[in-house]
This record gives C-alpha cells, sequence and structure tokens, in this order.
C-alpha cells in the first residue's frame, strides 16, 4: 500500500509540474485554447491518442470484449481506419487551415463562423457542455472506483480528490497544460498495455495456442449469452441476432464513425503550425490506438480462457456479471502484485487525459461559444476568464453526474456520446470543409434533425436506454414502441439497432435536400473560407 501511494505521488508530481509549465507559458486566448498552434507532432499525436483512448476503452470495452469477444476488433480497426487516418488526412489538414482563415478557437467556433451563424456555434456549444458531462463523469466513476479498490479510500474520497487534482491543472494551464500531461500519461498507459499482451499470451502458451484455447470454449457461452445469439468468444454472434446488433450497430459502427466528430479531438488539429506535423502525428497516432485498443480487446477476450484455466469460469462469471469489473478482476487476480500498482497508475493517466480534455472543451463550449459568442454576453479581452468559468462549471456538473449514474456504464454512456455527435456535427463538419454548397439553413436543419433523431431513438426505442428512463412506458405504457412487436421480428429487433443507424443517414439527407432548395451562402465569404485550400 505504501509503495502504491508514494508512486501515485511521484505521478501526480510530474502532472502538477507540466501543468505549471502549460501555466507559464500560457499568455492569450490562444495559447489557452489552441496550445500557441505550434504543438509538436508527437506530443499532438499522443494528446489526440490519450484523449480519445481511456478507462473507457481500456476497461469499459475491453470489459464488453471479454463477454463479446474478438468481433470487437473490428472497432480497433476503425479506430485507426478512421479515428487516425482519416481524421488527421481527410479532416486535420483542411480543419487547420480552416480554424486559421476564421481564427477559430474551438469546434463550435469553427462551424459557426464556417456558416456566418452565431446560432450554429451557440447550438453547438449548448449540446456539447449538456451532455460531455455524462461521459466524463462514466470515466470519473471508472477510475474513482480503482482508486477506492486499490487504495483503500472511500468512493466519495476518490471521487472528489481526483476531481480536485483535475480542476487545478485544467483551469489554470488551458490546452497547454492538457497536451503536454496527456503525452506523458499516454506514454505510460502505451508501456503498461505492451506488458500486459505479452503477460496474457505467454500465459497461454503462445498465440496459436491461446486463440485455440478459446476456441475451443464455445460450448461454455452462458446461456443468456447464448440465447441473445452469441456463438463464441472467436466466433462472435450470429448474424442478425439482438447481441450481433448490439456489438455491430453500437460499439462497433457508433463508436467507430463517432470519432470523427468528436470536439474534444477535432480541437487537436488546430493545434499544429502545418499540415507536416498532421502527417507525422499519423504514424505516432496509429500506433498508439491500435497498441490501445488492439491490446483492450485481445487480453478482454482471452481472459476468459485465463479465468477458465485459472478460475474454472469464464470472464463475466468472475467478475460476479458486471462487465466493467472484468479487466480490474484480471489485473487483481492474475497479474503479478507489481504489475497492479504501475496498472492503477496508467488508468490515472487514462482518465486524467480524457476528463481534462472533456473538462477543456465542455468549458469553451459554454463560455465561448454559447455564453461569449452566441449570447453576445461578453467582451473578447474577458475570454478566457469566462471560459476558465465554463470549465469550472463543467467540473461540477460532472461530479454530480458521477454521484448520479449507475454501475455498468463506461460503454454505454460513450457510444452514446460517441454517436449524438456523429448525428449532429459529422455531415455539416464534412460538407463545411469540402462543399461549398451547403447552405446556412441546410447546416442548421442538419445538425437539429440528427440531434432530435438520435435522442428520439434513444428516449423511445433503443431498449438499453428507453426502458431504463422510462419515457416511453410513461407515454405508451410499453418499454419501447416496438417492444411489443413479434420476438425475432423486424420491427421487434428495431429496439437493438443504435440510433445512428437511422440519424446519421437522416443528417446527411437534410443537410443535401435543404442546401438545394435553399439560396447559396455568400461568395466572398465562401472565399475567405477557402483561401487556405488552395
Amino acid at each position: 500500500m505504501t509503495v502504491k501511494i508514494v508512486l501515485s505521488l511521484a505521478y501526480l508530481a510530474i502532472v502538477f509540474y507540466l501543468g505549471y509549465k502549460g501555466w507559464r507559458e500560457t499568455r492569450v486566448a490562444t495559447d489557452y485554447m489552441l496550445a500557441g498552434r505550434r504543438m509538436n507532432p508527437f506530443i499532438m499525436a499522443m494528446s489526440y491518442g490519450a484523449t480519445f483512448i481511456s478507462t473507457s476503452a481500456i476497461i469499459g470495452f475491453g470489459g464488453a470484449a471479454g463477454v463479446y469477444g474478438f468481433p470487437l476488433l473490428w472497432l480497433t480497426f476503425l479506430n485507426v481506419a478512421l479515428g487516425v487516418f482519416a481524421a488527421m488526412v481527410i479532416f486535420g489538414k483542411r480543419t487547420r487551415r480552416l480554424g486559421l482563415a476564421l481564427d477559430s478557437h474551438t469546434f463550435p467556433e469553427l462551424l459557426g463562423r464556417r456558416f456566418d451563424s452565431p446560432f450554429i456555434q451557440g447550438f453547438s456549444g449548448l449540446v456539447i457542455f449538456i451532455f460531455i458531462p455524462v461521459y466524463a463523469a462514466a470515466v470519473l466513476i471508472g477510475v474513482s472506483r480503482l482508486l477506492e479498490v486499490s487504495l483503500n479510500l472511500s468512493y466519495g474520497q476518490a471521487l472528489v480528490a481526483f476531481t480536485v487534482i483535475l480542476a487545478i491543472y485544467v483551469i489554470s494551464g488551458g490546452l497547454k497544460a492538457v497536451m503536454y500531461t496527456d503525452a506523458f500519461q499516454g506514454s505510460i498507459m502505451a508501456l503498461m498495455m505492451l506488458v500486459l499482451v505479452i503477460f496474457t499470451y505467454a500465459k497461454l502458451g503462445g498465440i496459436v495456442d491461446a486463440h485455440q484455447a478459446l476456441t475451443d470454449m464455445a460450448p461454455l457461452v452462458p446461456e443468456n449469452l447464448a440465447r441473445e445469439g452469441l456463438i463464441g468468444w472467436t466466433q462472435g454472434a450470429r448474424f442478425g441476432s439482438p447481441l450481433w446488433l448490439a456489438v455491430y450497430t453500437t460499439l462497433i459502427y457508433g463508436v467507430g464513425v463517432g470519432v470523427l466528430a468528436q470536439p474534444q479531438l477535432t480541437v487537436r488539429y488546430m493545434t499544429v503550425k502545418s499540415d507536416l506535423e498532421l502527417n507525422r502525428a499519423v504514424m505516432f497516432g496509429g500506433l498508439f490506438i491500435l497498441l490501445m485498443t488492439g491490446v483492450a480487446f485481445v487480453v478482454g477476450s482471452l481472459s476468459n480462457a485465463v479465468f477458465q484455466q485459472t478460475l474454472g469460469q469464464v470472464s463475466i462469471v468472475a467478475a460476479g456479471g458486471n462487465i466493467d469489473k472484468i479487466i480490474p478482476a484480471y489485473i487483481e487476480r492474475i497479474m503479478p502484485g507489481w504489475f497492479s500498482i504501475l496498472f492503477l497508475i496508467a488508468m490515472m493517466a487514462a482518465a486524467m487525459s480524457t476528463l481534462s480534455s472533456h473538462y477543456h472543451v465542455g468549458g469553451t463550449s459554454l463560455g465561448r461559444d454559447f455564453y461569449e459568442q452566441a449570447l453576445s454576453a461578453s467582451a473578447p479581452e474577458r475570454s478566457v476568464r469566462v471560459t476558465r468559468l465554463g470549465v469550472s462549471l463543467t467540473i461540477i456538473l460532472t461530479l454530480v453526474w458521477a454521484w448520479v449514474l449507475p454501475p455498468s456504464i463506461i460503454a454505454r454512456a460513450t457510444a452514446f456520446f460517441f454517436g449524438l455527435c456523429a448525428a449532429t456535427f459529422l455531415p455539416v463538419y464534412l460538407f463545411g470543409l469540402y462543399w461549398r454548397g451547403l447552405t446556412r439553413p441546410a447546416a442548421i436543419w442538419s445538425m437539429i434533425g440528427g440531434f432530435s433523431a438520435s435522442m428520439a431513438w434513444l428516449l423511445l426505442v433503443h431498449q438499453k436506454e428507453a426502458a431504463a428512463i422510462g419515457l416511453c412506458r410513461l407515454l405508451t405504457g410499453q418499454e419501447t414502441l416496438v417492444s411489443a412487436a413479434r420476438p425475432g421480428s423486424f420491427a421487434w429487433l428495431l429496439q437493438y439497432v443504435d440510433p445512428n443507424i437511422f440519424a446519421l443517414p437522416l443528417s446527411f439527407v437534410l443537410a443535401v435536400v435543404v442546401s438545394l432548395a435553399t439560396p447559396k451562402m455568400d461568395q466572398q465569404h465562401l472565399n475567405r473560407c477557402w483561401r487556405n485550400f488552395l
């Protein structure tokens, strides 16, 4: 216990030093919000990856892989192909150039100035501010529970202590402090994941033996998972079954595509000075994301074979039925004692890197995008002060949500936020970078339509959330609008289909159709937007 505390304090000392370094280098709004637009490509890539990958991916989705198996590796493929390569090459370069042309400091400001619309900036900022604390709270819950177990703290003590630590360097240092600490934390995470995957394969006799052992365990699939369609942990779920729909439409498609429209990630593109830095960041970012998610999903799946050999149980049983406890249980019961200490620090790093970025984005969304710009309620010179107030409010909201959210929420909260951002922002963001013909009304209709469709499906149709929230039951007497349909029918299966399957295409259609039916934007404004694209 003493060793854990000493190492944790040493880690926090380094974090505070990097936060202090960011504070010393923060003098104007561009420093606070965009790290001065001169960030090193390695730091940018590691910050991008550490923000992307948190306890959500390692503990939440790693645990999901322990239940659903190797098919979750398709999410790793999408994370690298879309979340790194497409994001930096297709979106990143033009985002950086458009941000320079329009002097944009935040993602909502980029959209608002591209379409010359305070409403778009304010609406985007409000959506981000309202919903990002829910995702941040899920990450905060995960690391607080880990601290509770590892350091014998009460959950409340861990929750408040971790929040205070984050608040100090995020509020004071701005994005420079966030990115410096992200790079340090990401390096710790990468090292721990390498040790984890090597140890797991060694314990099972190598790669071939490990995969064969997991394949041979297909008859041990729990009865409830078999009823939902799971065939085995290497085979995956039966095509078209409820489990198959949940895995592929929500966890893989929803998160894999949703990464392209994450405000806390897109702002990183505007922190480097040229396209060359983004090209270099692709290599660092791709390797980091491959290592983080690939290892988490592989170890999560193989934990079934390890638990079966050591405890005679599959992972979900060994974790007491809680998906989010599979990876912590694996670390506690299977890995060497020294590793649990370092893994605790790595998970603190994962949570801190993600939460710091969420606090920062939530604060700038409220302070700069909604309050200052959309409501014209603050003078530009007060930008940093108002944004720091917004960060403080985001931290408080996150802390409140952390008290009230239920357990086993990490992966679901991640999928919800990623999907909502994709349906609301992705068409407008993509067309705004590449299509001069997208009009202001079309952008507004696309954003509102995608957001409304996603939320309506979530509240009334998608079984997990609709049943928990209870709005549909209040209005109709049924858990979902389709729960009374014949089991196995197309209508009945819709309750397992992610909202993004319908909301994102609708958002794209609205963007195109309304653009064709409304007057084009002022050519002078478009030329200003496009001046750095030539």
